[in-house]
Formats: structure tokens, C-alpha cells, sequence
């Protein structure tokens, strides 16, 4: 399993680095050796510190820091068109830098904390200001410009809130008073989404690296293989399995499209699909991996922490809409596949599923492992230590020798999990600063407001100014980062609106990964386009048209939480009536899939497309009257076709079976 393995993770890296919109330096000798080491200390560290210690949260996150700032500056180069393998005077410098500003804090917090009452002096402030700069500097790197500016017009703001117009203005902060919020205390940027990313996020990266080492990636795919691989338009039904498993763990729609993109697009071209259909069914498989649980690319972990819930709570909720969005898109490939006459992958070439299950179907168990573990109460942090554990025993009881996790695997999987978590650990605390200052300006609660009075109170209105502000937000970003960017500015809007706030989260977060798809920023989208050599755009807007459902899903969402198992009084859900919805909210995607494709045993006609669309809303949205009209109005204009392409067949008319 060593070279999937290293493909994965190559591709991975390759993927978030386009997300970033730079790489990271191929390094060698002494210099890779240095960067090896730190990642292996970062990875030890943070299982210590999450498991075996009860070190202060405030240390825990200053020393995490301290090791994602100083392995970002010798593994990001200043340039991204930079091709050095080595370390400039630069790196050397804000490195130094780095060490500096987050020891100085190490060993002076607590002298200003109770020596000092909270009294911060000059020397403070100066490091204060170091630290941030060091961490701008950082996020540019690693992440791209658009945080740091995002983070500048947040300083900005905060400084000068007397010179903003309208419902923008404020009496602003003291440059002292911010740095001192900022750097040393707990609301800035050692906060909540720092702290998440120590915890939560890192344990889940080092799971899935060693996950990711035992050979699962591989498994996967056979997996998906033998499920889907004879089925019509078999390699497109494979890439929307494969994506979905992997695409939760990595949590990145880019890099899900350079790992499993590279398996599945030839493989979809080969049995005659479009190269923009294959493109654009990977890259929407992928998006989807960014709101499937279990881990929902670690957004689910800060998501829990935002609203105060248990992270089960949040993964629960996820079940439905991502089972609707997968089946949406199966739905989709089947039509277009049977509009093409397509077959699928000859028997000789699928594995044999019982064969797969035999020789590497123990590795399933660490899957299971971390989902029972959060369904039986227990933490996040818990599972993420049982996943791991379960990963290494796992590996050895496989007939295949390479797939054990040996000490060198072991190491490898540390280096790669320790590098995994710089870009997301470098967005959780650069994007302190932004929700430090929503807080202390309180202009999330002031925007909220005015959105809800500007569209009338509206609910459709604010949900589609919303929508357009997340994905307009979210263009370029990693999920963690977009998430929580959308969540300080655009959540509390809903919520003031009377959406209920779980419902409200999931509404931004959806439409933040959205914007991997959507034109004409669709970062997966064009990741997809460039490995089936396909044009980037009519790729973007293929992978749009597949997804129309994950369009309307939030939506519904926000109307009738009882798809995120909610219900919308706050008190119990039946069963039986998430039972009912599942079934209508299925029959519903299917008949939008039909008017989308627009076709069943033949071409539809323009009003059959049109009414079998609204029957598809009408049974999506939850509510006895919704699905009783909608299930007759698609029972009518099915009855409709088939009768007519009845008699176009009795007539000679070719009709595509």
C-alpha cells in the first residue's frame, strides 16, 4: 500500500496547495530532514498534550502555534512561483520571529495575568504586534491572500470604526486594547478555533493519515469498484462512493478531486462519458465530502463548539442531507448514462468484493470504531485516540504485509499528519482575529439585524441574500477557514431570522462549499477540468447542473429542520415521520434528476420538465400537503410519458431504452 499511500498524500498536498494557491518546497537532504523532524515533534506533541497530560489550554495552543508557524515558514516559500529547495534569509528571520513572539507569551503569561492583574507594558505590546504580523505573514503563505485581507479589513475596522458610514460605524478601538485582546488572552487568536484545531482537528489528521497508511485509501476504491463498477455508468458511480469516503477525511474539495480524480476520471472517460461530465461528477462528488459525516473535513469539530452541542449532535445531522445530496448525484450519472447507452466495466475487471473484504476488510473497522465510539457519547478526542489505535491493530491483522503499520510507517504517518495540520491550524488562527473583532465591534449582531429589517423580515429573501454572501465569502477556502467564515458573518443572520441556529450553521456551511462548484470561482471544478482535459468553465457549470440539489437542500433545511433530525418546536423527533421524509425527499431528488437530465425512456418535453420540477420541490420540502402534491404531480407526468413514449415505440419512433 506504500505507493497509494504516497499518492494520496502527494495528491492530497497537491490539492491543498492549489487551494492555497501556492506549494509547498521539495526539500532535501538536511532541509527535509529538519522539516521531518519538527512535524514528527508536532504530531508526538499533540498526542501527549491531547491524552497523556493536562496541560493548560493556553500552553497547549501557544506551543501548538509555535510549531504550525515555524514548519509554515520553511515548508511555504515567500514566492509561490519560488522552486528553492532550501531556506532563504527570510525564512530564517520570521522564523526567529515566530519563536519569539509565542515564547515570550509562554513565559510571560502568567506574570501578566496575576503578577501584573492584566496590566500589559510596552514590551508586551511589542511582541504583541510581532505575533501578529508573523501570523499575516504566515496565512499569506500558506493559505493564500485572502485571509490576511480579510484579517487586515477586520484590524482596520476594529482601529478606525468612527470613520466607517451607516450601520458600520463605532466608536473603535485603542491599538493597545486590540493587540491585547488579540495576543494575550483567550478571545483572539488563541481562541475557540485555535483551540479546535489542537484538539479535534489534529487527532482527526493524524487518524486519517494512518488511515490513509494502512492501505484504506486502496480499499476504497476497490470497494467502490465491486459495488458500482458494473453498473450503467459504472466509473461515475465509483467516483461518487470513493470521493465520499475519502472526501470526509481530507476535507478538502480540491484535494478530493487530486486524489481520487486521478483513479476515477479515466476511468469514467473510458466507457465514453464527456471529459466535462467526468470532470464535473468528481469535482461535485467531492464537494459533497465537505459535509459528509463522520468528519465533515474537521468543520464538524468547530461547528459543535460554535453552537455548544456534542459533536454527535452535529454528525446526526448531517446523515440525511449528505445521503440526499450523494443519492441526488448517483441519480444524475444513471440518467446521463442511460441517455448515452452506456454500460458499465466489463466483469474481468472488478475485484471480487468478498476477495477485497477478505484479504483488507479489517480496515473498515477503525471507521466504525470512531463512529461508535461518538454515537455511544463518547468525546471527539477519545474517538480520535481509538481511531488510531484501531488503525495500527487493524493493519496487522490484514494477509497483506505491506499494509502493516510498521515503526517506519508510523513515522510516515506522523511527518504527514504534522504537515496536514499547518494550513488548517495557520486558518484557525489567523481567523481569531476576525471573529475578535465581530465580537468586540459587535457588528455580527448589527448586520444580522439589518439584513432581516432591509428584506422585510422575508424569510426567501434572507436566505438567498445569505446564500450569496457565503459562496461569495467562502471562494478559494479551505472548509475549516470557510466555515468559520461564514459562520461569524452570515449565520447570525438566520438566527435572527428565526432559523434555528443548528439549522442556520449547516444553511452557511452547505453554501460554502458550494462555492468549490460554482462559477466562476469553482476551485474543484477546475482541479477536475485540468486531469479530464476538459474546458474549465462548461466544466464548472456540468458540475453545477448535477448539484441543483445541494442547491435547494439548505433551503429546506432552514424551513423544516426535521432533515437534520430536528425538529422544528425543539422537542423529540419521530421516527416515523424522518422515516417519511427520507422516502419523499429520495422520490423528489430522483424526479429532479429526471427534469435536470432531461430524460426518462426519452426526451421530455419542455412542460413535463417544468411540472416534474416543481412535483421535485414540493416533495423535497418537508409537510403532508407538499409531498402529497408533489407525489401526484410527478405520478401524473411520469403516467404522461410513459404513455407517450408507448406510442412513439407502437409508431416506429426509435426510443432510447
Amino acid at each position: 500500500m506504500s505507493n497509494v499511500k504516497g499518492d494520496a498524500v502527494t495528491a492530497n498536498q497537491q490539492g491543498l496547495d492549489k487551494e492555497a494557491g501556492g506549494g509547498m518546497r521539495v526539500l532535501h537532504g538536511s532541509y527535509a530532514k529538519v522539516v521531518a523532524i519538527l512535524a514528527i515533534l508536532l504530531s508526538i506533541f499533540s498526542i501527549y498534550s491531547n491524552g497523556l497530560s493536562n496541560i493548560q489550554e493556553i500552553y497547549r495552543n501557544l506551543i501548538f502555534l509555535g510549531f504550525i508557524l515555524v514548519l509554515t515558514f520553511l515548508l511555504y516559500p515567500a514566492r509561490s512561483s519560488s522552486k528553492s529547495g532550501r531556506f532563504t534569509l527570510a525564512d530564517y528571520l520570521f522564523v526567529a520571529l515566530a519563536i519569539l513572539g509565542v515564547g515570550y507569551l509562554i513565559i510571560n503569561y502568567t506574570t501578566i495575568h496575576v503578577d501584573r492583574g492584566s496590566q500589559p507594558i510596552l514590551i508586551d505590546y511589542i511582541f504583541g504586534a510581532i505575533t501578529i504580523i508573523v501570523l499575516f505573514e504566515a496565512a499569506r503563505r500558506a493559505v493564500g491572500l485572502f485571509i490576511p485581507i480579510l484579517c487586515g479589513i477586520s484590524v482596520i475596522y476594529a482601529l478606525f470604526g468612527t470613520i466607517f458610514p451607516w450601520i458600520f460605524g463605532h466608536a473603535g478601538f485603542s491599538l493597545e486594547r486590540l493587540l491585547y485582546r488579540l495576543y494575550m488572552t483567550t478571545e483572539g487568536v488563541l481562541g475557540l478555533t485555535l483551540s479546535t484545531a489542537s484538539t479535534f482537528i489534529v487527532m482527526f489528521i493524524l487518524f486519517g493519515a494512518f488511515l490513509s497508511a494502512s492501505g484504506a485509501t486502496q480499499l476504497f476504491n476497490d470497494l467502490a469498484l465491486a459495488i458500482a463498477g458494473r453498473k450503467r455508468g459504472g466509473p461515475a458511480q465509483v467516483a461518487v462512493i470513493s470521493s465520499a469516503l475519502t472526501g470526509s477525511l481530507s476535507g478538502s474539495a480540491v484535494a478530493n478531486v487530486a486524489t481520487t480524480g486521478a483513479f476515477t476520471i479515466p476511468l469514467m472517460k473510458s466507457i465514453g462519458l464527456k471529459p466535462k461530465f467526468a470532470g464535473a461528477v468528481e469535482a461535485a462528488a467531492s464537494t459533497g465530502g465537505m459535509i459528509m459525516p463522520p468528519i465533515m473535513g474537521a468543520a464538524a469539530f468547530i461547528m459543535a463548539g460554535f453552537l455548544g452541542v456534542s459533536y454527535t449532535t452535529v454528525i446526526l445531522a448531517a446523515i440525511i442531507p449528505s445521503f440526499l445530496y450523494y443519492i441526488a448525484l448517483i441519480f444524475a450519472i444513471d440518467i446521463e448514462a442511460k441517455k448515452q447507452g452506456l454500460k458499465g466495466i466489463s466483469k474481468e475487471n472488478i475485484p471480487n468484493v468478498l476477495q477485497v473484504l477478505k484479504e483488507r476488510g479489517v480496515l473498515i473497522v477503525p471507521i466504525i470504531v470512531v463512529i461508535g465510539t461518538l454515537l455511544i457519547g463518547k468525546t471527539a478526542l477519545f474517538a480520535g485516540f481509538a481511531g488510531i489505535g484501531s488503525v495500527i491493530v487493524a493493519s496487522w491483522l490484514t494477509k497483506d504485509k505491506s499494509n502493516r503499520i510498521t515503526i517506519k510507517k508510523m513515522i510516515e504517518a506522523f511527518i504527514d499528519g504534522g504537515k496536514g495540520t499547518i494550513q488548517v491550524g495557520i486558518a484557525c488562527a489567523a481567523i481569531g482575529i476576525i471573529i475578535c473583532v465581530v465580537t468586540m465591534t459587535g457588528i455580527g449582531s448589527t448586520l444580522a439585524f439589518n439584513i432581516v429589517d432591509l428584506t422585510g423580515g422575508q424569510l426567501w429573501l434572507i436566505l438567498i441574500v445569505v446564500m450569496l454572501t457565503c459562496i461569495v465569502l467562502s471562494m478559494g477556502l479551505p472548509s475549516t477557514a470557510l466555515y468559520i467564515v461564514v459562520a461569524v458573518t452570515a449565520a447570525p443572520a438566520l438566527v435572527e431570522a428565526g432559523v434555528q441556529p443548528i439549522a442556520a450553521h449547516f444553511f452557511v456551511f452547505w453554501f460554502g462549499a458550494l462555492s468549490n462548484i460554482t462559477p466562476p470561482v469553482a476551485l474543484a471544478s477546475y482541479t477536475a477540468a485540468g486531469i479530464a482535459g476538459a474546458n474549465a468553465m462548461k466544466t464548472s457549470w456540468e458540475a453545477l447542473r448535477l448539484s441543483l440539489a445541494g442547491f435547494i437542500i439548505p433551503f429546506m433545511i432552514a424551513y423544516n429542520p426535521i432533515l437534520l433530525l430536528q425538529s422544528p418546536d425543539g422537542g423529540s423527533v419521530e421516527i416515523l415521520s424522518v422515516i417519511l421524509v427520507l422516502i419523499t425527499s429520495t422520490l423528489g431528488v430522483y424526479a429532479l434528476a429526471v427534469s435536470m437530465g432531461n430524460y426518462l425512456n426519452t426526451y421530455l418535453h419542455v412542460i413535463e420538465r417544468i411540472l416534474l420540477f416543481f412535483g421535485a420541490l414540493m416533495l423535497i420540502k418537508p409537510g403532508i400537503i407538499t409531498d402529497v402534491s408533489g407525489l401526484a404531480l410527478c405520478a401524473l407526468v411520469f403516467s404522461i410519458h410513459l404513455i407517450r413514449t408507448r406510442k412513439e415505440t407502437s409508431k416506429g419512433v426509435e426510443v432510447n431504452m
